[in-house]
């Protein structure tokens, strides 16, 4: 057996484990570059830590502990606050709202995982409270923050141009984002008019009392367990309705809890000062094009000396397995690359006789393996695999990249993915069956659908 198929092996051995067993894809990573390198390539520890990506870990590292601060001061929950009082009871509003919070996390820097994590209870908690289908609110939440992954100081966004820096391929970080950003705003729209938006434009709530209230509001009777026609279960409709009763009877004036409301969204000094933090990041990084790991290390520190005791657990809340997950990937990426593994793959590839093709199935592989694996190891992985026939020429290298990112991030809707088991964890236990199935089944079809549109879009033109 070849050394080239040996290594690959490896690497597919490692995603399937991920998949089945709790092991940080990163360790197995690691392992497999030191069994592979030392055996097969006859490399020593040096040769083999070499392909570890120190600049991209200290972006990892900066940027997760930036937002572990700005979650712990209550800025990110000042954010989610201040964009549900902005939407002043319309419900058509709520799912965007969702949608735009978890793209904003993102794009500043937020693990897409740890976005979800932190909107989607709150999303679902909407849904169920304002009969709302939760379905419709998991999308909305997912691909809000996969819209905002790649942005250029965001982790997916560092990962990809990072490896396209290294690679010596065009790149355009801009248009990356851009594509990430519109495809999945595409899927929002397509999920908000199939899953019972539209039944949301003449529908109004005191999103300060808790209840739906004013036209359009009435719901078809559903059995325990059963949904009603806005998605929700019928005894959580009666539990909106008492308390908006209770409301009532406490007396409690609706000027009163507006002003409540509008106190809870004044944000204080120190959430202002994290806030101009995170502009400052953005500036720095893609005005002044500084070291987006470095900045945000910066930034982060003067947040912490002003509040040293308040910030104590940040570090503890930066995403080490992240850090270990990617590092590993793309020092096992080296070794193959050493090996020859990368052009081996990438010459059997080309021997499908179309540049064409090829990409379409990488896009493919893309979508399958991210289905079920993490797509942050995924994109260390099968990026480098286009790389040779990239730097041929025959097909544009951006947009072979904006293709391959976007059909590796935008099927985490998945339920057996992170972001879409997230969604399901947060619907209510009765629902949660049903809630599973219809995850499950449009997942499946973003899987289907979403590597040949982005392929035809971005790649068959040849205008990226």
């Amino acid at each position: 057996m070849s050394p080239e198929v040996i290594s690959i092996l490896a690497l597919v051995a490692m995603f399937v484990l991920a998949t089945l067993l709790p092991i940080n894809i990163g360790v197995m990573a690691f392992v497999a570059a030191f069994v592979v390198g030392s055996t097969v390539a006859g490399m020593d520890g040096d040769a083999i830590l070499s392909g570890f990506p120190g600049g991209l870990a200290v972006t990892l590292i900066g940027i997760t502990y930036l937002f572990a601060i700005a979650t712990n001061n209550g800025t990110i929950d000042w954010l989610v606050r201040v964009a549900t009082w902005a939407v002043r009871g319309r419900l058509v509003a709520l799912p965007w709202v969702m949608f735009l919070v978890a793209g904003t996390l993102t794009a500043f820097g937020a693990v897409s995982p740890a976005a979800v994590a932190i909107i989607a209870p709150v999303a679902l908690g909407f849904a169920y409270k304002y009969a709302i289908n939760p379905l419709l609110m998991g999308i909305m939440v997912v691909h809000g923050a996969q819209a905002g992954g790649f942005s250029p100081i965001s982790i997916y966004g560092s990962i990809t141009n990072d490896i396209v820096e290294q690679s010596e391929l065009p790149g355009s970080p801009i248009t990356l984002f851009l594509a990430s950003l519109l495809f999945n705003l595409a899927i929002a729209i397509v999920g908000f008019v199939i899953f019972g938006g539209r039944a949301l434009l003449s529908r109004r709530t005191d999103v300060h009392g808790g209840a739906a209230q004013g036209t359009g509001t009435a719901q078809t009777p559903a059995p325990r367990g059963g949904m009603t026609q806005g998605g929700l279960a019928q005894d959580e409709a009666t539990r909106g309705r008492e308390a908006q009763a209770q409301v009532a009877r406490g007396g409690v004036a609706q000027d009163e809890v507006v002003e409540e409301e509008e106190a809870s969204i004044r944000p204080s000094p120190y959430q202002l000062l994290t806030l101009a933090g995170l502009v400052g990041l953005g500036v720095a990084t893609l005005i002044f094009e500084l070291d987006v790991g470095l900045v945000a290390l910066t930034v982060a520190l003067v947040l912490a000396l002003i509040s040293p005791h308040e910030q104590k657990s940040a570090v503890s809340q930066i995403s080490w397995p992240v850090v270990l997950l990617i590092a590993g990937v793309l020092t096992y990426v080296a070794v193959l690359e050493e090996i020859g593994t990368i052009d081996y793959v990438s010459n059997n590839v080309a021997d499908l006789g179309s540049a064409m093709l090829a990409s379409l199935l990488l896009c493919y592989v893309g979508a399958v393996v991210s289905a079920f694996a993490s797509s942050t190891a995924l994109l260390g992985a099968i990026i480098p695999l286009a790389v040779p026939f990239l730097l041929a020429g025959e097909v544009g290298a951006v947009g072979v990249i904006a293709a391959l990112a976007v059909s590796s991030t935008v099927v985490d809707v998945s339920p057996f993915s992170t972001n879409g088991a997230l969604v399901l964890a947060n619907a209510h236990e009765d629902d949660r069956d049903r809630v599973y199935k219809q995850l499950l089944t449009f997942g499946f079809a973003i899987v289907l659908i979403a590597p040949p549109i982005a392929w035809a879009v971005m790649i068959a033109p040849g205008w990226l």
